[in-house]
């Protein structure tokens, strides 16, 4: 997979985050909005973090209205919900150098960002 983040561009943090990547940074910017995530895309994503549940957000609205925190979910719940409505992303989340960073701590950006700068 190339080096790509995968954001949701009416986000702000996401925003955020974009406009503190540098313009020369050889990313590609994936609006999981405009251009919902593939089985095969999850799928790469999958075998880089280690689970579906790890791409998983918890934030997501959609997490409270299908009430899932009371639900014990297996990761082909996690895989399902992900391919079902982008809100289910964590997000962003980069790929860079074969390497995941998932979500918007500020730790994991600044290695994502850090992990760019010297790509």
């Amino acid at each position: 997979m190339n080096d790509i983040i995968f954001y949701l561009p009416s986000c702000d943090t996401c925003r955020k985050i974009i406009k503190s990547i540098s313009p020369k940074a050889a990313l590609i910017y994936h609006d999981i909005k405009q251009d919902p995530i593939t089985e095969n895309q999850l799928q790469q994503l999958h075998a880089i973090a280690g689970s579906y549940e790890a791409l998983f957000s918890r934030k997501a609205q959609l997490y409270k209205a299908y009430d899932l925190k009371n639900k014990s979910l297996t990761e082909s719940d996690y895989k399902m919900y992900l391919l079902e409505h982008y809100t289910f992303l964590a997000r962003p989340v980069f790929v860079i150098n074969q390497q995941i960073y998932i979500g918007n701590k500020p730790e994991i950006v600044a290695k994502a960002l850090a992990a760019l700068a010297h790509d």
